[in-house]
């Protein structure tokens, strides 16, 4: 190799890392959204069929993505006429690199502009309690993100379940599963799994559970029809189907979009925000649609 061909080759190696660099931790980040869709045909989907709109890990605050931004989501996802919208938890940013974090009581009035066919729901996630050092230090609710939000129209679901008689089915939301930090190091959970279905009647209306983090999935039993979650941020970092560094015991397993396993469900959300480090590279920022419905067999 020549000189000259030496220089082009390390000024183009340069090049790309810095492309690289300005859409990973900007461009992808702050400027692009997109609306995923999922669609799930189940046998045993006895309800009318339903577009669910999920909205996971916000992580809002500056420089993105700010209140200005979270303006954008929400009406893109009103936009989308849903029968449902979910709020899968962490709510306000708290990575290191975050310069402004943005106050539930300042974003919670922008999400009550949420609207859907059956309503808006929410639970918490790891953050949100994390974020609560009076809930830390209580070792319990109530939880100031859950009063904040509920507060402006926003009900949040805790170890809870619901008939939503004009969708036909049951929602559950269970409680954070890494809520309590152990001063030793490790987390405790607070969901109850088996107490949010003992609250389920059964009329054999589907049952659609929200679970901020996915790793529940394997105990989530053939019931439930469908398993919504966030936490997992698609890994931040996706190449050809492929997340490095995924926040689960499970890796790749549950990192992003849609798993049927043994006849179940579930859909992990990419979400909208960053944790940890400000960067998104391969897993843009989405309004996740799930649109569910019996098969044609089950519909006939």
């Amino acid at each position: 190799m020549t000189r000259r061909g030496f220089i082009k080759g390390l000024l183009g190696v340069i090049l790309a890392g810095l492309f690289a660099a300005t859409y990973g931790f900007f461009i992808e980040p702050a400027l692009r959204l997109r609306v995923k869709k999922w669609r799930i045909r189940r046998d045993d989907w006895t309800a009318p069929p339903l577009r669910i709109a999920l909205l996971a890990d916000l992580h809002a605050g500056k420089p993105f993505p700010d209140l200005k931004r979270m303006r954008q989501v929400v009406t893109r996802t009103n936009a989308l006429d849903a029968d449902l919208v979910l709020l899968l938890g962490d709510y306000a940013a708290s990575h290191a690199f975050t310069t402004e974090a943005v106050d539930i009581a300042d974003l919670a009035p922008v999400l009550a502009e949420l609207k859907a066919k059956h309503g808006v729901f929410g639970i918490l996630g790891n953050h949100d309690w994390w974020d609560d050092p009076e809930a830390q230090r209580r070792r319990a609710g109530p939880n100031f993100f859950a009063q904040t939000l509920a507060a402006n129209g926003i009900p949040i679901f805790s170890n809870q379940a619901r008939k939503i008689e004009g969708a036909g089915v049951w929602l559950a939301g269970l409680e954070d599963q890494l809520a309590l930090r152990h001063k030793g190091g490790g987390f405790e959970g607070l969901h109850d799994l088996e107490g949010t279905l003992s609250q389920v009647a059964p009329d054999g209306a589907p049952v659609v559970m929200m679970a901020h983090e996915p790793d529940i999935f394997v105990k989530i039993p053939d019931r439930v029809g469908l398993t919504v979650s966030g936490h997992t941020h698609g890994g931040q970092v996706r190449l050809f189907g492929y997340s490095p560094r995924v926040p689960s015991r499970y890796g790749n397993r549950f990192a992003y979009g849609h798993v049927r396993e043994g006849g179940r469900d579930l859909v992990v959300s990419g979400g909208i925000g960053c944790s940890i480090l400000p960067v998104r590279f391969g897993v843009v920022p989405e309004i996740t649609v799930v649109e569910i419905s019996g098969t044609e067999k089950e519909m006939a």
